[in-house]
């Protein structure tokens, strides 16, 4: 038998370790970097050559999946493990009924924003508008070979009957490390783009197009395949893989976060997280809850597979968010993150689109409204928030101009107003609020979904991690800023003024007031022993903020444990949960949730 072939090691570009193929669960009290959901035994298979073993017994194979696969790796492997079974295959790539690069640009273009280095719009096409009909489905097997096989993305849309479908998933952290390695291209691109233009048409084109289509996919999926590490494939079979959604949608879990370097990160995560790479300078962000890039990840007998978050929400979304599915539909409505300043910089002085705008601009079904909880920081900490009484917005456009135009400093403190920053509090930024966080914290960002759509206007002259200035949006922050959020009035609405709403013997229930036009509020459980909570058809997110680790037991009678910075969702169909104290100092437990009155009605 040949020798199995191994991918080059250069097909990704990054310091981060591929997530490992076995992994037991971190010690209690301690970050779980791989945190991952127990389906019970004998539920995942490894290895090309056990998929090879699987297939041999259907003459047709659709063989799809999501951007960012190897497809010719895969193919060449998977024949290699075929032949070794004495099987012929006959392999048609779906790559040739793509339309013309020229035709694919004419049909992209109108969502990629022109010239606009980070923005474009959300792509309204299918996936099979990237295809020439008539040799779609022209496509006919080999009589002769013992099996067919048309693969890549959007193989599925080939008309076989009787054919097993198998689908490969990549999640969107490994997309981008593979981009920059110039291992995988966007959709229909047969040239190489810079890897910020790459990541624009992922969001804006291939992901929402990719999104439908694998919607559409998964109740009649055979086979789903965990595709980041190309020689050490994960499969499960689909009746187990929706079971374990089905189980997922009904309990607490955590997805697996991923971290990454930028030009003001910090030490805080690097320090406190010594299992993951040390060969950057810093860790600007975990994202601990951005689930439109984020993994589910499942565990049997210790083997994982990652499904992409979303597979639970096109299944699952009226378990998962109970009411306000009406409002969200398959998008998760809120996201957590951390933003690490310590021993680092400031972030960029910034603001988010207001509402009309990101649908107008973008095609963004809501905005991106934020808060930041101050998880840890230094007596010093500060927050830039909103304006110093009395600034006008033609004297401070015009010394943003200058700045960027002769490249020197803006006064930043005489135009905004700056907050000081304690462990715990609470800072409100609605859309239109300008703001930035300082160095040394460690900030829990607390936000509605939506995540790239930051409208940068001074970045203190410094450059990104590749040495070229980041882009600034003077223009579209002028836009929407809103200039009465000054002085005074940014300490009555934007730092959010705790009130004890709820206490027992050794608990009590904080609640930290959001703005009126954050369609989620924030709550904070402070216990010594244990604390209960009914869910009232809503979902919780929830981070352990103060304390060791802690267990949530929910309905179902399920149980787990999770350790300080940790966060967890409870789906709305979890019905009521425990939390219970596993260390030995009190602990305290931030939640938000979508308010009642934007559960019910039209859409946000």
């Amino acid at each position: 038998m040949q020798t199995q072939m191994q991918t080059p090691p250069s097909f990704r570009k990054t310091t981060q370790t591929l997530a490992p193929v076995r992994h037991q669960p971190a010690p209690e009290g301690q970050y779980d970097i791989y945190p991952s959901f127990d389906i019970g035994p004998d539920k995942i298979q490894l290895g090309i050559a056990a998929l090879a073993q699987t297939l041999q017994h259907h003459k047709r194979v659709q063989l799809d999946g999501y951007g960012g696969v190897l497809w010719q790796d895969l193919r060449e492997k998977l024949d290699q493990h075929l032949a070794a079974l004495g099987l012929q295959a006959h392999w048609i790539s779906i790559d040739d009924a793509l339309k013309t690069p020229d035709q694919i640009e004419s049909l992209v273009a109108p969502f990629l924003g022109g010239n606009d280095p980070v923005f474009g719009t959300r792509f309204t096409g299918s996936l099979s508008d990237f295809f020439n009909q008539d040799p779609l489905q022209g496509f006919q097997p080999d009589a002769n070979a013992d099996l067919a096989i048309v693969y890549g993305c959007g193989a599925a849309l080939v008309n076989w009957a009787d054919s097993a479908l198998v689908y490969i998933d990549v999640p969107k952290n490994e997309i981008q490390f593979r981009s920059r390695a110039k291992s995988v291209r966007n959709l229909g691109v047969t040239q190489d783009l810079d890897p910020k233009a790459a990541y624009k048409r992922f969001y804006f084109v291939d992901w929402p197009a990719l999104n439908a289509h694998k919607a559409a996919l998964l109740p009649r999926i055979d086979l789903f395949v965990d595709g980041q590490r190309p020689d050490e494939l994960t499969f499960i079979a689909g009746a187990d893989f929706q079971a374990a959604l089905t189980r997922m949608s009904q309990t607490c879990f955590r997805v697996r976060p991923w971290f990454e370097p930028g030009p003001w990160g910090g030490q805080w995560i690097k320090e406190r997280m010594p299992q993951l790479s040390q060969a950057v300078p810093n860790y600007a962000w975990s994202f601990e809850a951005i689930l439109p890039e984020n993994g589910l990840t499942l565990r049997s007998d210790d083997v994982l597979l990652e499904a992409s978050f979303d597979c639970l929400m096109f299944q699952h979304q009226r378990e998962v968010l109970g009411d306000a599915a009406d409002h969200f539909g398959t998008e998760f409505p809120i996201r957590f993150d951390f933003l690490d300043t310590f021993d680092g910089g400031n972030l960029s002085v910034q603001c988010h689109p207001r509402p009309a705008y990101i649908k107008q601009h973008f095609g963004e079904n809501f905005t991106q409204d934020e808060t930041y909880y101050m998880l840890d920081c230094t007596p010093d900490a500060q927050v830039y928030l909103g304006f110093r009484e009395g600034v006008q917005p033609a004297e401070f456009r015009a010394a943003l101009e200058q700045s960027f135009r002769e490249g020197t400093p803006f006064e930043v403190e005489r135009f905004i107003n700056i907050e000081p920053a304690h462990k715990h509090d609470l800072f409100l930024i609605p859309n239109g609020t300008l703001h930035c966080s300082g160095k040394n914290a460690l900030v829990l960002e607390i936000s509605a979904t939506p995540y790239i759509f930051t409208f940068k206007m001074y970045d203190w002259l410094r450059l990104d991690l590749d040495g070229k200035p980041r882009p600034l949006n003077i223009d579209r922050a002028m836009d929407n800023l809103y200039f009465e959020r000054q002085g005074l009035r940014v300490k009555d609405e934007l730092i959010a003024k705790p009130q004890v709403i709820e206490q027992g013997p050794d608990w009590q229930l904080v609640h930290l007031p959001t703005h009126r036009e954050h369609f989620y509020d924030v709550h904070r459980i402070e216990f010594s022993s244990s604390f209960e909570c009914e869910l009232h058809n809503q979902c919780h997110v929830l981070n352990l903020v103060e304390g060791t680790s802690i267990r949530v037991e929910t309905a179902d009678g399920r149980g787990q444990s999770f350790s300080f910075a940790e966060t967890f969702i409870i789906p709305a169909a979890a019905q009521r949960y425990r939390l219970i104290n596993t260390g030995n100092t009190p602990a305290k437990v931030i939640k938000a949730f979508v308010k009642p009155e934007f559960s019910s009605g039209d859409s946000v």
